[in-house]
């Protein structure tokens, strides 16, 4: 070998390691890329602790968490649609999960008595102060998951259309079957 294939060599050696370094340091450095989050909800980063509005005497169980609005218009019936299709779709898991509609007296009653009837969705009612209290100024027209600690964790906004709810729906199922694989309590 000559003395030009060597410096070949060697700087075909040193793009080889050094290059891919580099490029990496460059996409995290300039977040070019989404950083490993697999989840299709928001992360809520600090959690809300729902501790104060539970029943200490229920089960520790995950929970699909939603509270009512004064008036249940079309998003709100979308909600309430993906929350019980989710748990239903869950199958032999759903016994893990707690569907939990929080109620209060500003709630629509039409729709708070007809989910007390149903069974697949429990009604907890609380006061206004209390809800205001474990979601501390975040919105909440959206539907949570909660762990088994009563620490809401992650949200997702309501949809207009049925079909996007439908296919959100899918979202929060993908991403509580994951909570629930990993998950070695609830």
């Amino acid at each position: 070998m000559n003395n030009t294939s060597n410096k070949r060599l060697i700087i075909t050696l040193a793009v080889v390691f050094i290059l891919p370094v580099v490029l990496a340091k460059l996409a995290l450095d300039n977040n070019w890329f989404n950083k490993a989050a697999t989840n299709k909800g928001e992360l809520l980063s600090p959690t809300l602790d729902m501790s104060a509005i539970q029943d200490k005497a229920a089960e520790p169980k995950w929970q699909l968490v939603y509270v009512l609005p004064s008036q249940c218009s079309i998003e709100c019936e979308n909600a309430l649609y993906s929350v019980e299709q989710v748990w239903t779709a869950l199958g032999k898991e759903h016994d893990r999960v707690r569907a939990t509609v929080i109620s209060t007296p500003a709630s629509d009653p039409s729709v708070a008595r007809r989910l007390n009837e149903h069974s697949a969705v429990k009604l907890l009612k609380t006061n206004v102060e209390s809800v205001n209290n474990v979601f501390k100024g975040e919105p909440v027209n959206a539907i949570f998951i909660a762990d088994t600690l009563n620490n809401v964790i992650l949200r997702y906004p309501l949809q207009v259309e049925q079909q996007q709810a439908i296919l959100h729906s899918r979202d929060i199922l993908s991403d509580l079957r994951k909570l629930l694989k990993l998950s070695r309590i609830g």
